[in-house]
């Protein structure tokens, strides 16, 4: 007996098609927007990554931050210790569905200039995250 293969192969699959759930990474390292720049950098550098999911005081993700955005805040010359996450997110509160196909996902992406976007369920908790491929 040959066991016959019935999914389709990921070249075979349109964009159209596909979802976000399909194509997401998962969420990694979840942080509080009350967390100041420096830990925030600190627990990028201990999980060992370049991006944080920021999630409000109930749980609900707020935003994505990167290792250089948040870099370049810390050596900005208006920063000090009590800059906050919440207060840098700006317009870091971009989300998709995990049910978003991906052509639809990508081209809010490339209209934003975003290369990662956190997936959210109904309830606003981050399931994963998406990121274009260079």
């Amino acid at each position: 007996m040959t066991l016959v293969q019935m999914q389709p192969r990921p070249e075979d699959v349109s964009p159209a098609h596909t979802t976000v759930a399909e194509a997401m990474d998962a969420a990694g390292p979840q942080v509080c927007d009350d967390m100041s720049v420096e830990v925030a950098l600190a627990v990028m550098a201990a999980a060992r990554t370049g991006r944080l999911v920021v999630c409000d005081q109930d749980g609900q993700c707020t935003g994505l931050v990167t290792q250089t955005e948040l870099a370049a805040v810390r050596d900005s010359s208006d920063y000090t210790d009590r800059v906050r996450l919440r207060d840098i997110l700006g317009d870091h509160g971009s989300f998709t569905s995990p049910v978003t196909t991906m052509a639809e996902a990508e081209q809010a992406m490339r209209t934003r200039q975003l290369g990662a976007l956190p997936v959210v369920d109904e309830q606003g908790s981050a399931l994963g995250i998406l990121a274009l491929s260079h």
